[in-house]
């Protein structure tokens, strides 16, 4: 017993040191002996071949005991790397040459970035994919580029420009309907003056004067303003200073204005405007028109809003069915609507759109300024309004130019009462005294501004002059009279003697 107690202590001692000499040799002479301590889900580089042939190496220099120990560490360590998830496969010689290493982030994670690169998501997937099954893929792969077949000419593709070709279509329906429309204006104008040449040619000298060209050389034509407003002027005759003729007709040359007129459908006119001489008609406003169209000039004109009311009852007053009539004095009416008159209007009502006289024609109603001070100027007119025929009878429209001479002729001759003068004379005081009212601010202002000029004017004259008495005068004038204006106003009350 006391001599297998010590043996038993020498053994131990000896189990305990060759662990550690071995593993110092390993250490030695395997390099990668210090990555074969690690757990399981760590990289293991290498095959287990090779690190059984490392661990052989030191076995031979040493005894049996010894080889035999790190070999079973080896085969310990190699169930291990097989069964983790990022072992991979390495040939001999790459192994030999360059040590691999993966990371656990994708190199092409950069590219995941949706705010900085787009289209690459699918491409990443693809690489990755590949890198698992083992298959080589590119450091720096590209992503797939898609080319679509472009048609070698446009010919063989027309329907891919329907839009252009529908845009060539309306620019050729347009100039078409152009010259179609500027023509056919044109004919109109041609039509109205040739039947009515004898007319006009009859009852003035001038015919044709359109006042840019001597009278010799006028001609006895239209002046086009536009592709659809033909004019002509006419003057020479009794009690009138000149008449204008304006034929405004549909724009026929504009086919968007042809489209809007389908939907509110509008007719050819024709406009008269009379300047009347100042002793050849009396201060009265009048005016017998469609009722539509009285309404559209009662807000419109300014003579007709200042001086004339609506007359009720008109229709059967004066047997003028579908008119409206806007009078200021009523023995105008009943002297203007004559029977001859009357008649024209109920058989002409589908061509006759107005017909106003007035003494105090200013044209429309302008915007108050305040800086106006006078009231516009005024002209006595007789301005007729007629509609075209819809079916070009030009014919027709004869008999409303006599109608416009027999009234030229009937205004001349019609002479107020003296009560009617009186009201009408009343009318235009009011109306100037509401304008004087309305500007009174406007005309203060510009009063005193006038007698500061004046001022200002004087006090320079006397200071370039070299006497010294004339500006002290002046001087002395000047204080009097700021005196003046700063003291305060008093009201003197006169008492009689009893």
């Amino acid at each position: 017993m006391r001599l297998l107690l010590p043996l038993a202590a020498l053994v131990l001692v000896v189990l305990c040191l060759t662990p550690q000499h071995i593993t110092a040799q390993d250490l030695e002479d395997n390099d990668f002996a210090e990555f074969e301590d690690f757990d399981d889900d760590e990289f293991v580089m290498g095959e287990p071949h090779q690190a059984g042939q490392q661990a052989q190496a030191p076995a031979a220099q040493g005894d049996g005991r010894q080889a035999s120990e790190p070999a079973k560490g080896q085969a310990k360590n190699v169930p291990a790397a097989q069964d983790s998830e990022d072992f991979m496969e390495i040939d001999d010689d790459q192994a030999d040459d360059d040590g691999i290493v993966e990371d656990e982030d994708s190199e092409f994670e950069h590219f995941q970035d949706e705010e900085e690169f787009e289209g690459f998501a699918s491409t990443i997937g693809d690489q990755e994919e590949l890198l698992r099954q083992g298959e080589p893929v590119g450091k720096h792969a590209e992503p797939k580029l898609t080319i679509p077949k472009v048609p070698i000419h446009f010919r063989t593709h027309w329907d891919s420009y329907w839009m252009e070709m529908l845009m060539l279509a309306g620019l050729m329906a347009y100039f078409a309907n152009y010259l179609v429309g500027n023509k056919k204006n044109s004919a109109i104008a041609s039509q109205w003056l040739s039947i009515h040449r004898t007319l006009l040619e009859d009852n003035f000298a001038l015919v044709g004067d359109d006042g840019k060209k001597e009278t010799e050389g006028s001609t006895f034509s239209f002046n086009k303003e536009s592709e659809s407003v033909y004019t002509l002027w006419c003057s020479g005759r009794t009690c009138c200073e000149g008449m204008l003729v304006e034929l405004k007709m549909i724009k026929r040359q504009d086919l968007v204005s042809l489209i809007a007129g389908i939907m509110k459908p509008v007719q050819d006119q024709l406009h008269i405007k009379v300047e009347l001489s100042a002793d050849s008609m009396d201060n009265f406003v009048f005016c017998v028109a469609s009722r539509k169209q009285a309404t559209k000039m009662f807000k419109e004109l300014n003579d007709l809003n200042k001086f004339c009311c609506l007359v009720s009852k008109a229709e059967d007053k004066y047997n003028i069915p579908g008119f409206a009539l806007l009078s200021e004095i009523a023995e105008v009416s009943a002297s203007i609507l004559d029977g001859r008159v009357v008649a024209a209007l109920n058989k002409y009502s589908h061509l006759i759109d107005y017909i106003h006289l007035s003494d105090q024609y200013s044209g429309p109603i302008q915007q108050e300024d305040p800086n106006q001070l006078k009231r516009p100027d005024v002209r006595r007119i007789l301005h007729c309004g007629f509609n075209v025929p819809v079916k070009g009878d030009l014919e027709e429209m004869k008999p409303l130019l006599i109608l416009v001479f027999y009234l030229m002729d009937r205004v001349r001759r019609f002479k107020l009462s003296k009560e009617a003068k009186a009201k009408s004379d009343k009318n235009r005081a009011a109306v100037e005294e509401e304008f004087m009212k309305s500007t009174h601010q406007a005309r203060a202002e510009a009063a005193a501004l006038r007698r500061e000029e004046k001022r200002k004017a004087e006090k320079e004259k006397i200071l370039a002059e070299e006497d010294p008495e004339k500006q002290r005068r002046w001087e002395k004038k000047e204080q009097k009279r700021q005196l003046k204006k700063q003291a305060p106003k008093m009201k003197q009350l006169s008492i009689k003697a009893l």
